[in-house]
């Protein structure tokens, strides 16, 4: 069985090592939307994967951590693409999680990346 709950944050970044024309270069900002993909089986007396308010719980530091945050001043986010901000997730949240099976970070409405530990 697959699961996903979304969550979303406001933040700030800037992308540095681009070309100095590249307009991502320059500080701007985003409405971020992560999704947190599992799989595993469903468990027979809860029927769930996974708890949904266990996993709000989870991921309610790495939010605190993102929201209204310049990202190039978080310790591991120092070059802040969706692709790395997936890997950051990742790997705060699959010690916890076991069935955590891909991270998925929208800039946009229309770009992301996605992350499953490979």
């Amino acid at each position: 069985m697959k699961i996903s709950q979304a969550f979303k944050f406001e933040a700030a970044h800037r992308l540095p090592n681009v070309p100095e024309t590249h307009r991502c270069r320059r500080l701007h900002g985003h409405s971020y939307r992560i999704e947190i993909h599992l799989e595993g089986p469903v468990d027979p007396h809860t029927g769930f994967v996974a708890d949904f308010f266990d996993i709000e719980k989870g991921f309610a530091g790495i939010i605190e951590a993102l929201d209204h945050r310049c990202l190039n001043d978080i310790e591991g986010l120092e070059n802040p693409t969706a692709e790395n901000i997936a890997v950051w997730i990742w790997d705060r949240l699959k010690p916890d999680l076991a069935q955590l099976s891909a991270v998925r970070v929208y800039e946009t409405a229309d770009c992301w990346a996605e992350y499953d530990g490979r």
